[in-house]
């Protein structure tokens, strides 16, 4: 952290905080939360050019008390909120850097679902019985399920994130890349500061200001935070009904429906259309059982006319998942397929139900960002449509990778490996010279 205020920038601050005192107004909400744990190991992160303000600090700040002001955040809480503001150099790094992804879907999922974090999440689940009930009677959403949100996110309150969010959410809001959409957050902070629920001091979170024990961005808390536990504030910090109420009140508004499971692992057949097996192909289980899905327990799929999609996040070598709507409401927390598996997958385990049953590939190395580049303009030069060569393995790329299976007679299952890609190096067809 550096220290942000100079004596200048002090002296500007405590007239715009003096000229500002009679200044009154009327009081935003779109935000993903930032998991604290729910992140995929990073490597040789890719370094993005830092955004370079286009105003001195004491301006940008100036201009931030009176938007402020003029929302209805009282002076005092703007001046006390500001009064040790430091810019992070870590945010800023964190900020500007593009992480090389090289964990494997189900390396993820063991540090995510293992049986140290299942045994704690039921003897948590025994500990909080009765307000976990009283919860989940009056939203819909099973203890199991809200639990295991607690786990992903913060492995139950363990890691909350040691940044002060106020220092987070400036430095982004001021020289981020996203600062608009920071500055929303740095107000909607604001907004909790000056409703009495948390102080500056304590308000902590993540370095991209993702809050509390399950991790709520400040627009979110303000539009699903609760004071479950009556004593006047909304504490996601330190009070657990609080916790276990907001978070149910915002998994419900996702939509999640109450009775009905997040889905299953099925099996699949002989033959089955891999190029089905995408999350945005939903079609009704009735569909999916004509096609041959089954669950992998045997039994019945139910639902008939549920919309559910197949989920293969290691193609044909891997386990097979028909995800249904509340799978999707997961994937609202957190839009990302291994996350929400993880979610599903350790809910599941809490409620003593089994674990995956299939194998992983366990064999197959993840490709590198260098090497996801070079497959897909390998893709590319045989005509096989990848879509932009971005490193990122995509519907589109998936898609090229089963036309180019097809064409070799492989399985075509669209997962792209290290033994695909020395077969693209073998084709014919040269790579286009850079530039």
């Amino acid at each position: 952290m550096r220290p942000l205020l100079s004596l200048p920038v002090r002296l500007l601050l405590a007239t715009t905080i003096l000229a500002g005192c009679q200044t009154t107004g009327a009081p935003p909400v779109s935000a993903t939360t930032t998991s604290g744990t729910a992140k995929a190991s990073a490597a040789a992160p890719a370094s993005v050019a830092p955004v370079q303000p286009a105003v001195s600090f004491a301006d940008w700040l100036k201009s931030l008390r009176a938007e402020a002001l003029g929302q209805g955040i009282r002076a005092q809480t703007f001046d006390r909120a500001f009064a040790n503001v430091k810019l992070s150099d870590r945010v800023v790094e964190l900020d500007s850097s593009q992480p090389e992804f090289n964990r494997q879907p189900w390396q993820y999922l063991d540090s995510a679902v293992n049986d140290r974090r299942v045994q704690a999440g039921r003897q948590r689940i025994q500990d909080n019985g009765a307000l976990l009930r009283r919860v989940s009677q009056r939203s819909g959403v099973p203890a199991e399920i809200l639990v295991a949100f607690w786990g992903v996110e913060t492995d139950f309150g363990n890691f909350t994130g040691g940044f002060s969010v106020v220092d987070a959410l400036t430095t982004l809001a001021y020289e981020g890349r996203r600062a608009s959409y920071f500055r929303t957050e740095l107000l909607a902070a604001l907004r909790i500061l000056d409703s009495g629920d948390i102080p500056p001091e304590r308000m902590s979170g993540s370095w991209a200001g993702a809050m509390g024990q399950t991790q709520f961005m400040p627009t979110i808390f303000l539009k699903h935070a609760t004071d479950e536990d009556g004593d006047g504030r909304r504490d996601i910090w330190g009070s657990l009904p609080d916790v276990f109420a907001s978070t149910a009140k915002f998994v419900q508004a996702n939509g999640w429906r109450t009775g009905e499971r997040w889905g299953e692992e099925v099996t699949l057949p002989a033959g089955f259309p891999y190029e089905q097996a995408e999350y945005n192909i939903a079609k009704p289980v009735s569909e999916w059982r004509r096609l041959g899905v089954r669950p992998v327990n045997g039994g019945d799929l139910g639902g008939e006319e549920e919309r559910a999609a197949v989920l293969m996040l290691a193609g044909a070598q891997g386990p097979a998942f028909l995800v249904r709507e509340n799978f999707r409401a997961i994937m609202k927390y957190n839009p990302s397929t291994s996350y929400a598996l993880a979610v599903a997958l350790l809910s599941d385990r809490l409620a003593g139900r089994s674990g995956v049953q299939g194998s992983w590939p366990r064999h197959e190395p993840a490709l590198s960002r260098d090497e996801r580049i070079e497959l897909q303009e390998r893709l590319a030069s045989l005509g096989m449509e990848p879509g932009t060569a971005d490193g990122i393995v995509g519907a589109n790329t998936r898609n090229a990778v089963r036309r180019f299976q097809q064409s070799i007679g492989a399985v075509p299952d669209g997962f792209a490996t290290k033994s695909l890609l020395e077969r693209l190096r073998q084709s014919a067809a040269p790579i286009p010279a850079a530039g």
